[in-house]
């Protein structure tokens, strides 16, 4: 792609340099005719006078020569430029899904509309060591996770990690892993998507932010929002066995 397009733009200067060239030889050839015709004393011999026609006739070939070479390459000059046109559509369009494939891998930073989701342990009564409920029950973040697809989230972080085909969410000690970045309550779940879809399909009765509140006495809150920002994937991408299939 790049060697065909130096060679495009190469030829497009070239053509360019030869139109004007040619534009410059009919101007000089215009006002060579010009000066000869016009001889001391007004009166010019009849020999003069059929040189003169016949240099005309032949400026006036060569003219029209001239002419048609100029118009056949400005036509080439406006193929250069509608292909280049061409081209560079063809690379936004390669770079809009580029964008929106590295959108989908959570390999880049991303923004819009959506839900926050506001997850805590109830509070402790005085004098009493309260485990995480939460914490214990990761597994409510796993089933919040897959609602939010669900309805489909284009986009989700909890606690500013990206939730990617990559990510796991496991239990280590008194703390819940999530990309390997051990994490505590309380949980931030953010979304980017519909804001009415997520809300509903969220917010269901006996749903999931139901159960985390009736079943297990968490403290839920769920808030639209105009704007969520979602931090891109902060791990490493790598292929050890898998590889593109021809």
């Amino acid at each position: 792609m790049t060697g065909n397009r130096k060679k495009k733009i190469s030829g497009y200067i070239l053509v360019c340099v030869l139109t004007m060239a040619i534009g410059f030889l009919i101007v000089l050839q215009i006002k060579t005719t010009a000066q000869t015709g016009n001889y001391a004393g007004g009166m010019i011999s009849l020999a003069q006078a059929q040189a003169s026609a016949a240099e005309l006739n032949k400026v006036k070939y060569e003219k029209e020569a001239l002419l048609e070479e100029l118009k056949s390459l400005e036509d080439q000059v406006k193929e250069y430029e509608n292909s280049a046109t061409d081209e560079n559509s063809i690379l936004q369009e390669k770079n809009r899904e580029i964008e929106k494939y590295r959108m989908a891998s959570g390999v880049t930073d991303v923004t819009g509309k959506g839900v926050s989701v506001f997850i805590d342990d109830p509070q402790a009564q005085p004098g009493v060591k309260q485990e995480s409920i939460i914490t214990y029950n990761y597994e409510l973040l796993l089933v919040l996770v897959n609602k939010m697809r669900e309805a489909e989230a284009e986009a989700i972080s909890i606690n500013g990690q990206r939730i990617t085909a990559y990510t796991e969410i496991s239990l280590a000690g008194n703390n819940i892993n999530i990309n390997g970045v051990a994490t505590a309550p309380p949980y931030e779940v953010k979304a980017i998507g519909n804001p009415t879809t997520l809300e509903s399909t969220l917010s269901i009765r006996y749903g999931i932010l139901y159960s985390m509140q009736n079943e297990y006495g968490l403290h839920v809150s769920l808030t639209p929002e105009e704007e969520v920002h979602i931090p891109r994937y902060s791990g490493v991408i790598s292929f050890d066995y898998a590889q593109a299939a021809e």
